[in-house]
């Protein structure tokens, strides 16, 4: 971060700081109430409250748990307007959101993270419900809605929740049935025209059931603008619904049933171009050589009119946990779920209006798991056992080129390219079998120290089938002129490609193929730590983990079957040292931790070179041998008076590659790669929120509020890219992701503790941001962030 960077976020956050501290005490001394005042019950209540997490997968107070966890309330997600997993990067230190070009979220926690933009791409940080794993990052839009709590855990996180989580795991906990009917009613309406409106019933059917569903649609809200015509885009079109069903037939056995799923036929995001860079000769990009790059400010993109980004989607889920007391020490637990996904989105990554380059993916995922554990008490020993199956089949289509929406039809000779070669689709079936067995210990010695383990052994299966096939004729035509080229200077015989049939050519044969593979790994996790708890209100802990991601391969526009190659399995061993203080008669808490990641075969989109070199460097996945993460972590919240609520984190990262790795950047410049910083990882991150709540009267309670969220810039790619190395890209940023801050303030009444009017303010500044730049064919492009946006709130509950 460079020096004008550090004295705006310093100046920004004293500020901030200094003004909610100044709101809090002057409110705190005009409205004191006096001896006669409204009732006690009307008070926001003093200090900190104890919240309860099941991140060891039993309810534990947060600060017995030694790990390091960002938890937030469903109250405290909806004041903040957290409502994807993509806008916890508000409140979660160390969390970043990538907007993939692909439609893909890339989530990244701590500098681990995996930008792979197919379906199939299994996370480094998983994300689950209540327990119950959403295995693939596209399923978990719906994941915000009607929450009790959200639960982020940091670090490796494999014994308990499994691979896929070497970055840690986002548990979501949703709002559970009541014993009493109860309900409410909320909706929300932004100036670009956002409208939101949801709900939930809750209470008793029976004696022994009780059920609650909620639901929530989101419409309308169109922020980005084409800076070449007058059109609009961003309009959503979501509703998510979830049913609670809680059966409990006797004092020793509970169900609980969980139904939900999303329907999403929003509008996709645009990218804004930065610059046209030519992937082959020149002469052929006509207009788009002088197209023009979009203004530096949030809204403005472009896109084909003919073949607007949107969204034709859905999932369902529907999952059942069993409870059974064996005795009053001990509890069986099972857990089985399935998951149905469907994809069918339009994608038009290359930031311009001309008809150049489109993606329609089409794709369903189905996925079936099951956890079956023991877990009880014994003494001083607390102890779980158990055992998981999971089975997911995915299958992703891609269909490539210029496409016009009116007519469901390709077409490269309107574009002005010469007619169509480059017609082509891209497809991947695969089917993922993943068994584990794991055990995890606690043994107290005394009250002062307690010591940790555990143990997972994963085996992991991966079929794979894919190919690029050609849907215009002159592909098809254009690869077999070429094999047979080269057949004829070895001496083999001419082949044929069929119409519609793969053109990914094997190297080793000089034919066209469907790629058929298969991985087969396996893998031990495991932690082991110490805490000591020298006070009910301290603890300090140490623990050293190790997680592994599973290999994983990729879905793109192979030329040579080498592209299709799976990489290997990754593992993270970390290192972490952390303490949990509560001081100041329970009205602060401060949270720290430092930590070491040492890494081995992270997975990295790069370049391959297939033998013999027909294309050149084409892109693929691969593994990086050694690199690392150092960091440091610090949450402090304060709740000095009565109703005023502060919190301040910060994150430090440095993350590099160790050793020399060469490889290829986007732009096909070898490059040694020794030293440089993961991608999407901020060296630095401040997030501050705080509110302050007072009784105006027995049934009046104003509020105030505001978050502030700041990064340092990144890296979208492995190094520093340019085209040329006197390219001008490099002036408009090129693939960096630059420091931002972004402030947001709320405001309004609780009226009788049944109805709530607020007014809210995100990015207060307008400040222009992304969170993406990437390199697409002959365009470079960036992802921004939403504009400046404001609105109103108003709900009831009975």
């Amino acid at each position: 971060m460079n020096r004008r960077g550090i004295m705006k976020t310093a100046i920004i956050l004293a500020v901030s700081a200094s003004t909610l501290a100044i709101a809090g005490n002057a409110f705190a001394q005009d409205m004191q109430p006096s001896d006669e005042a409204e009732p006690q019950s009307a008070q926001p209540s003093q200090g900190l409250q104890e919240i309860i997490v099941t991140a060891q997968k039993r309810s534990e107070s947060l600060n017995d748990v030694p790990l390091s966890i960002t938890a937030a309330s469903g109250d405290q997600l909806a004041d903040q307007g957290i409502t994807d997993v993509a806008d916890l990067v508000k409140v979660v230190p160390g969390f970043t959101y990538t907007e993939s070009a692909y439609a893909t979220p890339v989530y990244t926690l701590r500098g681990v993270g995996f930008y792979d933009t197919s379906l199939a791409a299994k996370p480094t940080v998983s994300v689950y419900q209540d327990q119950v794993p959403i295995p693939f990052s596209i399923m978990t839009r719906g994941a915000t809605l009607d929450l009790e709590r959200v639960e982020v855990l940091k670090g490796p996180q494999g014994t308990l929740f499994g691979s896929n989580a070497t970055g840690g795991a986002i548990n979501y906990i949703a709002a559970k049935p009541t014993d009493y009917l109860e309900g409410g009613l909320s909706a929300t309406v932004q100036n670009l025209g956002e409208v939101t409106v949801g709900g939930h019933v809750s209470g008793p059917l029976s004696d022994t059931i009780k059920a609650r569903f909620a639901a929530q649609t989101v419409q309308g809200g169109a922020w980005q603008r084409s800076y070449t015509r007058d059109d609009e885009l961003g309009d959503q079109r979501f509703t998510s619904a979830r049913m609670l069903v809680d059966f409990e037939p006797s004092d020793a056995l509970r169900f609980e049933l969980n139904l939900n799923g999303f329907i999403d036929k929003s509008d996709g995001q645009a990218a804004q171009l930065i610059g046209v860079v030519p992937l082959g000769n020149p002469a052929r990009l006509g207009d788009l050589a002088t197209y023009p790059v979009a203004p530096e400010n949030n809204r403005d993109a472009d896109w084909t009119d003919t073949q607007a980004p949107k969204r034709d989607n859905w999932f369902y889920q529907a999952a059942l946990r069993g409870d059974l007391d064996l005795s009053s020490a001990v509890t069986l637990t099972s857990i089985t779920s399935w998951s149905e996904y469907s994809h069918d989105t339009a994608i038009d990554p290359d930031g311009v209006a001309l008809r150049d380059y489109f993606y329609n993916t089409t794709g369903d995922i189905s996925a079936f798991s099951q956890e079956l554990r023991l877990q009880g008490e014994m003494g001083n020993l607390t102890w779980i056992i158990g055992g998981n199956y999971a089975r997911e089949k995915t299958y992703q289509q891609d269909d490539a080129g210029p496409y016009d929406q009116s007519t469901s039809a390709y077409n490269f000779v309107d574009a002005g390219l010469g007619g169509p070669f480059f017609v082509y689709s891209q497809y991947a079936r695969q089917k993922f079998v993943n068994k584990a067995i794991f055990a995890n210990v606690d043994y107290d010695i005394g009250d002062l120290v307690t010591l940790h383990g555990g143990i997972r052994y994963t085996d992991t299966d991966i079929d794979f089938a894919g190919c690029t096939a050609d849907r215009g004729d002159a592909l098809g035509q254009g690869i077999e002129n070429l094999l047979n080229f080269i057949r004829s200077g070895a001496g083999l015989d001419p082949i044929t490609i069929a119409d519609d049939a793969c053109v990914t050519i094997d190297s080793s044969t000089l034919t066209a193929v469907e790629v058929i593979d298969k991985l087969d790994e396996d893998n031990v996790s495991w932690r082991a730590g110490i805490d000591l708890k020298p006070s009910p209100d301290a603890l300090v802990y140490a623990s050293v983990s190790r997680g592994f991601k599973s290999g994983s391969f990729p879905l793109l526009s192979a030329s040579d079957a080498n592209q299709f190659s799976p990489v290997t399995q990754e593992s993270v061993t970390a290192y972490e040292i952390g303490t949990k203080l509560t001081v100041l008669d329970r009205t602060a808490q401060i949270n720290a931790a430092v930590f070491y990641y040492d890494y081995a075969d992270k997975q990295f989109k790069g370049r391959v070179v297939a033998n013999p070199d027909i294309f050149g460097p084409l892109e693929a996945l691969v593994n990086v041998p050694k690199s690392e993460v150092k960091g440091a972590e610090l949450q402090l919240d304060l709740a000095p008076t009565d109703g005023l609520r502060f919190s301040i984190g910060a994150t430090y990262l440095d993350t590099k590659i160790k050793g020399s790795f060469v490889n290829y950047d986007p732009y096909g410049n070898q490059v040694d790669f020794a030293g440089s910083s993961f991608p999407y990882t901020p060296k630095y991150q401040v997030l501050m929120d705080g509110q302050y709540e007072w009784a105006a009267s027995d049934s009046i309670s104003p509020y105030i509020g505001a978050n502030l969220s700041f990064q340092s810039d990144s890296k979208a790619v492995l190094g520093d890219a340019r085209a040329t190395p006197s390219d001008d890209l490099t002036s408009r940023g090129g693939l960096t992701i630059d420091d931002y801050v972004l402030i947001d303030l709320r405001a309004g009444l609780k009226l009788a503790e049944k109805y709530k009017i607020g007014a809210f303010v995100r990015n207060l500044t307008n400040e222009y941001y992304w969170n993406n730049a990437t390199r697409i064919t002959d365009t470079t492009v960036r992802y921004a962030g939403r504009p400046r946006t404001y609105g109103v709130t108003v709900s009831a509950s009975f």
